[in-house]
């Protein structure tokens, strides 16, 4: 097993290396890799323990993971199972060694074919399941579709084929969705807006879906266009993985260019020091790793450390808060990166993930 003090060197040595005059991400090392491919691959088959998400009708509806979710079944639950399926996706896109690669194609193969992506599907058309993983785990299926799009590759056309179906489906739910949500949704764990407003705006902008993009950035306004003084000194609450203030920010500069995203960002969060500390921002703190809720905190210092990078990089390149942006996201990198160990499952099923999207710099190619 990698140890804590591996990962602390790892996010030391990336961020060393890493180019703060443009927008660059980290340099991902193989072990560190293999490390984050092999949790995905460990868990994408397990079905046990699980926590599912399921409104029972009838007792006919008492139902295996298996059954109900043919292809996203494992790491215990079915957002952490997209997931997984986007971190293979996206670490088998980037290269990686010959064993690894047939390891990870069979592993989708079996998961991304029609039968389990019909079978997906008759789970959404089911009744009761108009809410189901709303907007999480829906904005995972869409960045799992986005990552497929992207790869001209011939296993990747085969994957996305296969779940076009589902990623339609899941955009559907945003359109009937969005017209109905009068207030923003502004926690830290799965029901939050904006996380899963940023993600179906990368994949809408990229398909090409006006309609969507259109809805999206419409409601983002109407949402966040005027808001003020994000109280970020109350983050995070215990039970955080997503940032509030910060991931609304990651949000707007998808939406809002240069200057104007700098000032909404002045409004929004004033008190940004502008030299060049990091310890502005303490990264989270996690005392029993193997609690499943109080682990979130760990993925907070991962998403915390691509959204201050992302948003350091759209604001003006002469913007005397970016240092002190890059700064504080290398902190909680740190901190976030050494916690990607995988010696309890709480957080070994979906934390490689997160770490993955930062590492590879993914929040870095969201369309503009």
């Amino acid at each position: 097993m990698l140890s804590r003090t591996f990962f602390v060197a790892i996010a030391n040595f990336a961020f060393l290396c890493s180019n703060i005059a443009e927008a660059q991400p980290m340099p991902v090392m193989q072990e560190q890799k293999s490390h984050f491919l092999q949790l995905a691959l460990d868990c994408v088959d397990r079905e046990y323990p699980n926590k599912i998400s399921h409104v029972l009708q009838s007792d006919s509806d008492a139902r295996t993971p298996r059954d109900m979710h043919p292809a996203f079944y494992g790491c215990y639950d079915w957002h952490s199972a997209v997931h997984g399926h986007w971190l293979i996706v996206r670490l088998l896109r980037g290269g990686v060694d010959a064993d690894a690669a047939a390891l990870a194609t069979a592993a989708l193969d079996a998961h991304l074919n029609a039968e389990t992506i019909a079978g997906e599907i008759a789970y959404f058309e089911g009744e009761g399941t108009a809410s189901f993983e709303r907007p999480y785990g829906l904005a995972w299926l869409l960045q799992l579709g986005l990552e497929l799009r992207e790869w001209d590759d011939p296993r990747a056309a085969r994957w996305s084929a296969a779940l076009a179906p589902l990623e339609t489906a899941v955009a559907d739910r945003y359109r009937s969705w969005l017209p109905n949500l009068a207030y923003p949704i502004r926690i830290g764990t799965h029901n939050q807006s904006a996380f899963g407003f940023a993600l179906a705006l990368d994949w809408a902008r990229h398909v090409g879906d006006e309609e969507l993009e259109t809805l999206l950035v419409e409601t983002s306004l109407r949402f966040h266009r005027n808001d003020r003084a994000c109280p970020i000194s109350y983050e995070p609450s215990g039970e955080d993985f997503l940032s509030p203030c910060l991931m609304e920010a990651d949000l707007m500069r998808r939406i809002l260019d240069g200057d104007a995203f700098a000032d909404w960002l002045t409004a929004f969060l004033p008190d940004i020091p502008v030299d060049g500390s990091g310890d502005w921002l303490e990264p989270g703190i996690v005392l029993d790793p193997s609690d499943g809720k109080l682990v979130h905190l760990d993925g907070v210092n991962l998403s915390r450390a691509w959204n201050l990078e992302a948003i350091a990089f759209a604001l003006p390149s002469d913007d005397p808060r970016r240092e002190t942006l890059l700064a504080t996201s290398a902190r909680h990198a740190e901190t976030g990166l050494a916690a990607v160990t995988g010696d309890d499952y709480a957080g070994g099923h979906w934390l490689a993930s997160f770490a993955t999207y930062l590492v590879t710099g993914r929040a870095l190619e969201a369309p503009r």
